[in-house]
């Protein structure tokens, strides 16, 4: 049954339970308007409904008993005993034509004339000072043939679905997140003594908290389109405010996520939209002068990707204007003209985010008042989400959004500075370095800062313990790790001591000693019973007075996507296939390297899969599969989907000099030489885009 279809069945069966009260209630006091008029508004939206999804014999009786109670609303003629019964009859047809839909999923025909005409009758007042008349004619009405002896009020749809407060939802959730961490900690205390009678319960009810966890999650999830509810009209006042032309496309409606996010995100996508509205899409007759079409459109889109939600923004505006924003970085002296001519073009337009900072001329009731990016782009930090710009002069903005599904429970990399512990959000960590001792990485002082020359390029440092003012036990020479993080475009690393593991976190929110501490986005509950802090990557930037704006030297972020497809250096990832063949996967195509226990792989349509992050991965190994054991992950970015190749062995991180030729739908992009050894780069595209899969459906499919 269609999903609009069956909302409607639930909605329309709960209101027949009520208008049922409702109608006893006023034949017991007939001079009541607030009772008539609730009862009238009900029967309205059924009406109105009823005609937007093509339901006219439903929409028909609804219309003529809105109408009677119209009349009576108006004070025309009088509600009494007569007329209410008149109106339970209908009320009574319209439930049975809703369980009739509720078996066969359209609405079934009959003969409702009896019942119209005495609506009708009592509507002209002939009938309506003669309860015989229309007595006997509901008698008429209820002994025809109906196409269920089920009442709609009775069985159904209504009994499939159930209103919960949100206060409910959230004390649920609440002792969910109570119990996770309880079961973190028995895993703890199992993990440390290995040979006991518990670790099998344990595991057992390892995996129905995870459900349980999974299930509290799907209750509190909402479509995005609910956020977007309010955007079209928005857009549509702007048009009417400016004199412009635009079109809304919006994309992914559906997409789902926590409602705790889908607040926090309303306000800056109503900002960001209001924006592409009045400062992005040009005047009809300005757009007509850049040969564009006069009427601009603006595109919303989400989907989920990798256990995140992706929100894209989009027109076809005059975009970001490159010198009117130097001009203005100069005006408010927020660089100087030496440190203007070293900052890209990228980097400049970072600057939108910059607080206080606006390009417009004049102040509207839009926009102007130098409040908005800035605000927009740390609401969504707080989230732990990133937001990210490319515009093009004359050709229009695109802003991309990165949230988490859930701000409940979320997984996270535990680390450990000298004597304390401290939480890092894994949507943050973009891979961890070992330098120091035999590492052979090395910290070097560029213009008085820490940087790490990390494959040809330099990753500016934050020491947390020289932040913090911590002391650690170690000396100068020890093996430390550089946690690389990524806020927006700018990646960073932090340095810390120790790398404990990654797990999944209850966050509880910070106290109010601590809610100005600019480092702490919240705290946790380890499974050992310590409370330790979630660190703040974008936090952590301000108060190292770090910005990604104005830095000046060449990101990671630049390095990968511009190479690949030179001639110049291509970023590869080294490892070795289950059969011993090297190989090399596209550096930036590489999401995430995890350990899995091949024994947790799922066999489900046709592929073997793995949960990870709430949803199914396909995983695919480039020799036998093995049966046991714990073996690397390598995790490929897909455009909808996520893939997991299985492998031997991770080498390292190399560069190769030299052009990849493009192999199309090919398993291999090329075939190189490095390290003196043939190495097959292997092309992502083929494994996120599921081609093994449905090579196999249409093997079966042509088997049968």
């Amino acid at each position: 049954m269609d999903e609009i279809l069956a909302e409607f069945l639930t909605e329309t069966s709960e209101s027949m339970t009520e208008m049922d009260n409702l109608l006893i209630a006023l034949e017991q006091n007939t001079e009541d308007g607030e009772l008539i008029t609730r009862i009238f508004r009900i029967l309205h939206t059924i009406k109105g409904t009823c005609g937007f999804i093509g339901l006219p014999r439903l929409e028909r009786l609804a219309h003529r008993s809105e109408d009677l109670l119209g009349y009576y609303r108006e004070g025309e003629g009088r509600a009494g005993a007569a007329g209410v019964s008149l109106i339970l009859s209908a009320m009574d047809r319209i439930k049975d034509i809703i369980a009739g839909i509720e078996q066969t999923g359209a609405e079934t025909e009959g003969d409702d004339s009896a019942i119209l005409a005495m609506l009708e009758a009592a509507l002209a007042g002939d009938a309506a000072a003669s309860g015989d008349i229309v007595a006997a004619v509901a008698d008429v009405a209820l002994s025809m043939e109906r196409p269920s002896p089920a009442r709609a009020d009775e069985s159904g749809l209504a009994d499939q679905s159930l209103r919960v407060s949100v206060e409910v939802l959230e004390n649920l959730m609440t002792m969910v997140s109570e119990l996770v961490l309880t079961r973190n900690q028995l895993l703890q205390i199992s993990r440390q003594s290995r040979d006991n009678a518990y670790g099998g319960p344990l595991q057992r009810l390892n995996l129905v908290v995870s459900d349980l966890q999974e299930g509290v999650m799907k209750t509190r999830m909402q479509p995005v389109g609910n956020a977007w509810a309010k955007l079209p009209r928005i857009v549509r006042d702007i048009c009417h405010e400016l004199g412009k032309k635009i079109d809304m496309d919006m994309h992914g409606q559906d997409t789902e996520l926590d409602r705790q996010v889908l607040e926090m995100i309303k306000d800056p996508l109503t900002h960001m939209v209001r924006n592409a509205a009045d400062h992005g899409i040009e005047a009809p007759a300005d757009r007509a002068l850049a040969g564009k079409p006069e009427t601009g459109k603006i595109t919303l889109r989400s989907y989920h990707q990798g256990g995140h939600i992706m929100i894209e923004i989009s027109d076809d505006g005059r975009g970001l204007q490159t010198e009117k924003i130097k001009q203005k970085l100069l005006e408010n002296r927020l660089v100087s003209a030496a440190e203007l001519e070293g900052l890209s073009v990228q980097q400049i337009q970072q600057y939108v985010f910059h607080p206080g900072f606006s390009t417009a001329e004049k102040i509207t009731a839009v926009s102007g008042r130098g409040v908005g990016m800035d605000v927009v782009r740390a609401n969504i930090q707080k989230i732990g989400g990133s937001i990210e710009i490319r515009s093009v002069e004359g050709k229009g903005t695109h802003f991309t959004i990165k949230i988490p599904l859930t701000l409940a429970i979320v997984s996270a990399l535990i680390v450990g500075v000298g004597e304390e512990r401290f939480v890092i959000p894994q949507l943050s960590v973009s891979e961890l370095v070992l330098i120091g001792g035999k590492s052979g990485n090395r910290i070097e002082m560029v213009n008085n800062a820490q940087v790490l020359r990390l494959r040809g390029n330099l990753l500016p440092l934050i020491d947390l313990e020289t932040l913090m003012g911590l002391t650690r036990e170690g000396g100068e020479g020890e093996a430390r790790f550089v946690v690389v993080t990524r806020v927006a475009q700018f990646m960073f690393g932090i340095i810390v001591d120790k790398v404990y593991d990654l797990e999944e976190i209850v966050v509880k929110p910070v106290t109010r000693l601590l809610k100005d501490l600019p480092l702490f986005s919240g705290n946790t509950i380890l499974g050992d019973g310590r409370v330790i802090m979630i660190l703040d990557p974008a936090g952590i930037l301000r108060m190292a007075n770090i910005t990604d704006s104005a830095d000046s030297s060449r990101g990671l972020q630049d390095a990968v996507s511009e190479d690949v497809g030179r001639g110049d250096e291509v970023p590869l990832l080294l490892f070795r296939a289950e059969g011993g063949g090297l190989k090399a996967a596209p550096l930036h195509m590489v999401s995430r390297l995890e350990k899995i226990d091949v024994t947790k792989l799922e066999y489900a349509d046709g592929r073997t899969v793995i949960q990870y992050q709430g949803s199914l991965m396909p995983v695919t190994s480039l020799g036998a599969l093995p049966q046991k054991g714990v073996h690397p992950l390598i995790i490929l970015k897909g455009e909808r989907q996520d893939a997991g190749i299985l492998v031997h062995e991770i080498i390292d991180i190399t560069r190769y000099c030299g052009a990849v030729r493009d192999a199309g739908h090919e398993p291999v992009l090329d075939s190189v030489i490095l390290n003196g050894e043939a190495t097959d780069i292997i092309n992502p595209g083929w494994y996120t885009q599921g081609a093994q899969h449905d090579a196999g459906r249409m093997l079966r499919m042509a088997a049968e």
